[in-house]
């Protein structure tokens, strides 16, 4: 009988799935037909649904896990039979709530050894064990340390029907998307990544991440992501991967990840980026306040950040800072504050808006929820949103941060400095303050972005 294997991604910030790519070749290597199908792209056919022995659903974020519920029920309802596992950072946080739905296997990090493991049972009909696996939250199953395989995306839709990169010239450039590490060493209190790794990281052995951008430029990619959470968790073995990805594609540019304190650390290495086609680096700066930054853990302070743009500024290296904007902590004072620090240092064409509009989530299994700090502020989980609802002690906070949020998500593709203008012209008014003057901004042509905007 043939082994029919169904990968499904929700959404994976506009770019093509890894998180389909990566299983779908240790599947297909154990000998099972593997069809996957991204339904942010394309609808999932019932008639596929159908045929399929063991379903597996990537959950690699907040947003995709709230679009999984429609789909595990649409497969429950296409095919009872079928054994459906969900896997990636955010299954084991919402293992309670993805069991009511019908799921029978959860896997967090280091996921492809463990689903086909759960494929062969399924495949076979063998009982399936109720535990976690590839997760440290539930304290049994240490991660895996994994010889991974060259990613399969033979059954992927092609890159064209993805985010691309806007380029100074105002060209478009098609984006690939790999991973050279996983997990991360830091312990950020709000991060989704800390619950499932603690601390620890993983390395993809640099030949297998120069195969799969190896096959992504053939197929048309001229610029890589690398979605590492933290692409300096290990300098030596990243560096190593885009040295030798410039030689072989000269012309290819890529972005990576990277904490404040980290290009701090390793600011000798900003040039070598520089040279090797990095196009910008995104950090999650996350606040302007120090208070805030002790409370979240992020290794870094205020005058850390500002001299991590002017490191970054001084190497040609484009920072894109990213912002959790509203939470418990914030004054509407603070909030502009941060608008007149990210005016004062040029970085305005470099903040998506939606940026600006974020607000905390605070999902089970956070490290945030045994902070007193925030715990003073929380109340009942919400099975509908899957995060811990938090109401901010000034009403008025919350009133900005819905009003910054419909300009924000009404004008997404907006020029970034009017969206600015037009946020902090509101914030100002509202704290009674007056508005800094600032330098002319450039020119946003001159800072690459991709065109896919949502970080949640």
């Amino acid at each position: 009988m043939n082994r029919k294997a169904l990968l499904i991604s929700t959404y994976e910030m506009g770019r093509q799935p890894f998180g389909l790519a990566s299983p779908a070749a240790w599947l297909k290597s154990a000998g099972w037909e593997v069809v996957c199908v991204d339904t942010a792209k394309e609808p999932l056919d019932e008639a596929i649904v159908a045929s399929a022995h063991v379903v597996g659903i990537h959950l690699p974020m907040h947003t995709a896990t709230r679009l999984a519920a429609p789909v595990i029920q649409t497969v429950r309802h296409a095919n009872p039979t079928a054994r459906i596992c969900a896997y990636g950072l955010y299954a084991p946080l919402n293992e309670a709530w993805l069991r009511a739905l019908g799921v029978d296997r959860v896997i967090g990090g280091e996921f492809e050894a463990d689903l086909v493991a759960f494929a062969r049972a399924a495949g076979d009909r063998r009982p399936l064990a109720r535990e976690s696996s590839g997760s440290s939250t539930d304290g049994r199953s240490p991660l895996p340390r994994l010889k991974f395989l060259v990613p399969d995306r033979g059954g992927l839709l092609p890159l064209a029907r993805y985010a691309t990169l806007q380029m100074q010239n105002g060209s478009r450039r098609l984006v690939g998307y790999t991973e050279a590490t996983r997990g991360c060493k830091h312990l950020c209190r709000h991060c989704p990544v800390v619950p499932i790794y603690e601390g620890q990281f993983r390395v993809v052995q640099p030949e297998v991440v120069l195969a799969d951008i190896d096959a992504q430029v053939a197929s048309g990619a001229e610029h890589v992501t690398f979605g590492d959470p933290d692409f300096f968790n290990g300098p030596a073995h990243a560096m190593r991967i885009v040295d030798a990805m410039h030689r072989r594609h000269a012309t290819v540019s890529y972005d990576v990840t990277i904490k404040i304190e980290h290009l701090l650390a390793h600011r000798e290495l900003l040039p070598r980026l520089v040279e090797t086609g990095c196009a910008f680096v995104t950090s999650a700066v996350e606040s302007v306040d120090d208070r805030v930054l002790a409370i979240l853990e992020k290794g870094h302070t205020r005058s850390g950040f500002m001299h991590a743009t002017r490191l970054c500024r001084d190497a040609g290296l484009p920072l894109v800072p990213t912002f959790v904007t509203f939470h418990p902590w914030l004054t509407i004072e603070g909030y502009c504050d941060l608008l007149d620090t990210v005016a004062r240092l040029g970085l305005v064409e470099h903040v998506a808006p939606i940026q600006l509009a974020i607000r905390l989530l605070v999902p089970e299994g956070s490290r945030l929820l045994t902070v007193p700090e925030m715990r003073r502020y929380l109340g009942t989980f919400d099975p509908s949103t899957l995060t811990h609802r938090w109401v901010h002690p000034d009403p008025r906070v919350d009133l900005l941060h819905r009003d910054v949020s419909a300009i924000a998500g009404a004008r997404v593709t907006a020029d970034r400095r009017l969206v600015f203008a037009e946020v902090s012209e509101l914030a100002h008014e509202r704290a009674g303050l007056a508005m800094i003057d600032t330098h002319p901004a450039r020119d946003r042509s001159t800072v690459p972005y991709l065109n896919e905007p949502w970080y949640c």
